[in-house]
């Protein structure tokens, strides 16, 4: 049996994971950055990657039944499933940086989750290009840009409170 898996679902897939590996990074360096107590790392870390899955799957929601909602709408995907999806892609890119937090101490961690959190957008645009647009280096640095800029906002935020 192959395995198929409806555009609106690989949508929120992609969407959640790669949300949730950027937002949490960025929570996770920038708190580092004025704080350099690992229970409060990674407690903002979770508060963080728990409200936004499921404020992300809720706005997945809301939005896909607008869609369906409209006049001559197509849209045959489960309103609730495509939810799902974005729940637990988000839950499970959220937890790749926070997992250095309690193997490693200050910088090391911080460094580690930056790290972590690009090797998952590398596996996921490599994967997502391997499979459809074969654009695999343009991608992968286009992925890498944008989760760097967010890892730089929030290492800057942090840095603003001293010490």
């Amino acid at each position: 049996m192959i395995f198929r898996i409806r555009q609106d679902y690989l949508r929120s897939l992609v969407f959640g994971f790669q949300d949730a590996l950027v937002s949490t990074t960025g929570v996770v360096v920038g708190i580092s950055a004025a704080i350099h107590d690992p229970r409060i790392i990674v407690l903002s870390a979770l508060v963080t990657v728990s409200v936004e899955a499921l404020s992300m799957a809720a706005g997945q929601y809301l939005s896909e039944k607008a869609v369906h909602e409209l006049p001559n709408s197509h849209h045959e995907d489960k309103l609730i499933t495509g939810s799902l999806f974005m729940f637990f892609s988000y839950i499970i890119g959220g937890f790749i940086p926070i997992i250095p937090i309690f193997f490693t101490i200050y910088p090391y961690s911080s460094i580690l989750s930056v790290v972590f959190a690009f090797i998952g957008l590398f596996v996921l645009v490599f994967l997502r290009a391997k499979l459809f647009t074969g654009k695999i280096w343009r991608s992968a640095i286009e992925m890498l840009f944008v989760g760097g800029l967010a890892t730089f906002v929030g290492l800057l935020v942090g840095s603003i409170f001293p010490k």
